[in-house]
Order: structure tokens, then sequence, then C-alpha cells
């Protein structure tokens, strides 16, 4: 009786320890189940993102399809807008005096030949006095060569004193010239009597700088006034010496600046420096700038330019529709299915009650981005999507934000 009894005994602890390994054997494969299902939803929610369609409607989210655009691959390179040097001009005088009226102010549009400014100088004065000698001289001295030439082919004369005059006259003529250039260099009118030395401008343009001040002492060689033809900018573009082999003159250059409105500016290479730019091994190539697209332009802007080396047909997307993460580049699809989310009653603005219902599902997938060109950029699929695929083109970087806190768009 005793045996059968601790046999019982025995019996129900073997039952109870195998019931405690049996729960504890669930308890872990639960655990193990529950962590690999947080660990799937913790991946999932990386890539796919759930708006409700308030949210849909507010952010203006819009979707499309990949579209086959003629892009251009190219070089980007930064560098400066300039003025060829025919263009520019710093005007100075031949001669000092004292600056008597200034006609013009700083920025204002100037023709070829206007008077910008008047400087006195009493030895002008001289120079016409000493142009009028010579010419009267001229006058005299031509009626005594005709007539000393005609007593000479006449032999009444002796043949010395018609080339005693004829000697005259060519000194006479020479001092008269010299005067004329001397007057036409500084621009004074050839008749008449003035100490004054009119300032002007050599080419069209707007004024720039004026150095000179109205009383004040104008010497020679110091520039008085600064004057720009802006009609022909140009780029300074300073291209790596890696980028060269695939520069050539014709091809098109675009650049944009802010003070544009974000215009795209249309250029074209015209010539190509056969040596390094100092010590920063670049070598200067020189883009013309379209005309009309240059008139608002001013020289020593900074730009960042695009040269257009091929022009190649590819899949692309709206530049908004690719965003990054990391070093990853995404796109977003939108699912077709639609689930349907609990019913939660929100108080709206004007305090009625709102029922959130539908969720709209969206998936990220990562794709390759290459040229950007004209407000697209080329993408690489990694893996197919179906062709009918509702593609984010706008509303991408909130559903980045959303999945991850943040994101960057891709430039």
């Amino acid at each position: 009786m005793k045996n059968i009894i601790i046999n019982n005994s025995f019996k129900t602890r073997i039952k109870t320890n195998l019931l405690l390994l049996s729960s504890c054997f669930f308890l872990l494969t639960s655990c193990g189940e529950k962590k690999t299902e947080e660990t799937h939803e913790e991946d999932k929610s990386e890539t796919e993102v759930a708006l409700t369609a308030t949210q849909f409607k507010t952010i203006g989210v819009e979707t499309g399809s990949i579209e086959m655009k003629n892009l251009n691959t190219v070089i980007k390179a930064n560098g400066y807008t300039a003025v060829p040097p025919q263009n520019m001009a710093n005007i100075s005088t031949l001669i000092g005096g004292v600056v008597k009226d200034i006609y013009v102010l700083e920025g204002t549009y100037v023709a070829k030949g206007k008077t910008l400014a008047t400087i006195q100088n009493l030895e002008v004065t001289e120079m016409q006095e000493d142009y009028n000698s010579a010419m009267a001289n001229i006058e005299y001295l031509q009626l005594e060569y005709n007539r000393q030439k005609t007593l000479s082919d006449e032999n009444v004369n002796p043949r010395k004193t018609f080339q005693e005059v004829k000697s005259k006259l060519a000194v006479e003529r020479a001092k008269a010239q010299a005067a004329k250039n001397k007057l036409q260099a500084l621009n004074v009118s050839l008749s008449g009597s003035t100490s004054l030395i009119p300032i002007v401008s050599p080419i069209s343009g707007y004024v720039g700088k004026i150095s000179i001040t109205k009383g004040a002492f104008a010497e020679t060689g110091v520039t008085l006034f600064e004057v720009v033809d802006n009609s022909q900018m140009h780029l300074d573009l300073n291209v790596f010496e890696k980028d060269l082999g695939k520069i050539s003159v014709g091809q098109e250059v675009d650049f944009v600046l802010t003070n544009q409105s974000n215009k795209s500016i249309k250029g074209k290479i015209f010539g190509i420096n056969k040596s390094f730019s100092n010590e920063s091994k670049t070598v200067a190539v020189h883009a013309k700038i379209n005309p009309n697209d240059a008139k608002d332009l001013i020289s020593g802007m900074y730009v960042a330019a695009n040269i257009n080396i091929t022009n190649q047909t590819v899949q692309a997307l709206p530049k908004e529709a690719v965003v990054r993460n990391g070093d990853k580049y995404y796109i977003y699809i939108q699912e077709e299915h639609q689930e349907e989310a609990p019913k939660v009653e929100e108080k709206n603005v004007t305090g009625g009650k709102e029922e959130r219902h539908n969720e709209v599902h969206f998936k990220a997938i990562e794709v390759l981005p290459g040229t950007t060109d004209l407000g697209y950029t080329e993408v690489k699929l990694i893996e197919e999507i179906p062709a009918n695929s509702k593609i984010v083109i706008k509303g991408a970087f909130y559903l980045l934000a959303t999945s991850k806190g943040g994101g960057e768009h891709e430039h």
C-alpha cells in the first residue's frame, strides 16, 4: 500500500514538471514569434506609409507615371559673369585740367559720343591758335606756290625760289595736321576759341564709378569714369582638368540666377584657354550669353552652370519625386488596396465631428538617380514595379519625413 502511494506521488511530480516545461516552451516560442513580428513591422514601417484621406487632401499629394524625357548629360562648373574688354571703358583725359561740369550720374545710360564732363586747360586755346595760324599760312603759301610754279615753268624765276616756297608750304601743312590731331584727340572743335575739353564716352553703356568731383583737378592717366555695355556679357567658367576632354566650342551652357526668378539663362561656349588658372588646376572656359538674357546681368555675378555634353532619352520623373534617405534614393508608389482604419471621432476646427475612415498606403521603392535637367531627374529602378503604378510626384518628401522623421530632396 505504501509503495502505491509513493508511485502515485512520483507520477504527479512528473506531470507537474512536464506541464511547467510545456508552459516555458510555449512562452519562449511566443516571445520569439512576437520579436520576429515586431522586427518585420519595424522594417515595414520604414518602407510603407499610410495617410488618412484628410491628410492626403491637405498635403496635396499628386501621382503620375514615369516619362521618357530627352535629358542632357552635364558637367557642372562654377564661374562669374564678365564683360569683354571691348565692352568696358575706363575713361581718362589726355591732358590735365580743372573739372568744370559733370553731366551724368552713376547708373545712367549714355550713348557713344555723349559728353560726360568738361575740364578746363588754357593750353587748348594755344592749340587752336596754332592750328588756325597754320591754316592761314597754308592759304597764303598755296597761292605763292602756284605763282612760283608758273614762273619756274616759264623760266622767269630761279628754280630755287620755287623749292623754298614748296618747302615752307609742306612745313605749315605738317604744323596744321599736328594741331588738328591734338584737338581731335581731345574732342575739341577745330574752329573757334575755347579752353574747355569735353570728356566723351567711347561706347554706349551704363555709367559705373565716377572718380571726379566738380572743381577738382583731373590728372592724365587716371580713370575719371567707368562705362559698361552689358549687351555682350559672357561667362568665365572654371573647368577641372579631368573634364577638359569633354568640353568643346559650340556646346550649350545654362545657369539660373536667383534675381532672375530662377529663369534658365542660355549661353554657348566660344573659347577655351590653353593654360591653367593659377594653382587651381582649372582651365577657363568662355561662353557667350544670349543678348536678350544678358541685359539685366552685372559683371562679377557668381554662377553655377551646367555645360551640356550629351543628349539622350531616358526614364525620368519630376525632381520632387526623388528623395534621399541616407545614402539611398527612393520614390513612392501608391498601393492599390485601402485599409479601413478604426473610426475615430475628432473635433474639427468648426467644433463639429469628423470621422477618419480610409487610409491611403504608399510604398518606398529604391532607385538610382541619374542626370537632372529641365526639372526632371533620370531614374533607374532597382526592382520592377507594375506598369500602371501611381508614382508620387508631389509630396514625396512629406512621406519620407512621416516614415523617418526627416529626409532630403534629390539635387
